[in-house]
């Protein structure tokens, strides 16, 4: 995941969405008083911030591979960030509680990184994560299409299957590391309104490796043929145009070393 890909303010159009999973899966965090918290893929580091809210008395530590949406954190008190790559970090001393909100579809090896995670908790320590769960939907598939065939010779290496697992694998998979596990999964139904589309919502995520390698005029026409696909998938109806968002949750508690 490159570190300059990202733009904050495209991001940044659907927060209140986006803050929404945050939100559920810190809610199933059952530590009182962690002194050490991380945020791994901070973003823009405004709910890191709320994890600095939820625990006044631990040190809240965000890191993001993108100088972009570090230079946008806020400052605060026991708040820091830094700009680190997410498959290098390590704890670097005992952490109680490690977050990662949509980060980890990014990372092609982020089942080796998840039990070492959690194998670098202290003891009692959480670990919770949340990924996208939608690469089957309507705002992926045809697009993955669309790069294999009409933009093959641009973008077909930058095409993903679905890099995420179910909620089943990720709870075998943190309980053979040691840990009680918590996994289940969810579908939003987001309602974007007036002039929004899905493209603006994918073009801030999903869409960002295919239009950093193209130059303006090619982006211009691939996200043509895009809405075109996604205007079909997603037409806008008399309340807003409705787009349906499977996401995974997995939330672990460490009680054993392995």
């Amino acid at each position: 995941m490159s570190g300059d890909m990202w733009d904050p303010e495209i991001y940044g159009r659907y927060a209140d969405e986006r803050s929404r999973p945050f939100f559920d899966l810190v809610a199933r965090i059952a530590v009182e008083r962690p002194r050490r918290v991380v945020d791994a893929g901070c973003g823009t580091g405004e709910l890191t911030a709320a994890l600095a809210g939820r625990w006044p008395d631990a040190e809240v530590h965000g890191f993001d591979s993108s100088p972009a949406m570090i230079e946008k954190a806020p400052a605060g008190d026991r708040l820091t960030f830094s700009v680190e790559d997410v498959t290098r970090w390590r704890p670097g001393g005992p952490t109680d509680v490690i977050v990662s909100n949509a980060v980890l579809q990014w990372v092609p090896g982020h089942r080796d990184l998840l039990t070492r995670w959690a194998g670098e908790l202290a003891p009692g320590g959480w670990l919770a994560f949340q990924v996208p769960g939608n690469f089957d939907a309507p705002s992926h598939a045809p697009i993955r299409e669309l790069c294999r065939t009409k933009w093959r010779d641009r973008l077909a290496d930058l095409v993903r299957e679905s890099p995420v697992g179910d909620p089943a694998e990720y709870h075998d998979l943190l309980a053979g590391a040691g840990c009680l596990v918590d996994a289940w999964e969810t579908t939003y139904l987001h309602v974007l309104a007036g002039e929004e589309t899905v493209l603006g919502w994918i073009s801030g995520s999903a869409l960002r490796p295919m239009l950093d390698r193209l130059a303006p005029d090619e982006a211009e026409a691939f996200l043509g043929d895009c809405a075109a696909l996604l205007e079909e998938a997603y037409p806008r109806g008399p309340h807003g145009t409705l787009f349906p968002f499977r996401r995974i949750f997995v939330v672990a508690r460490k009680v054993s070393e392995k």
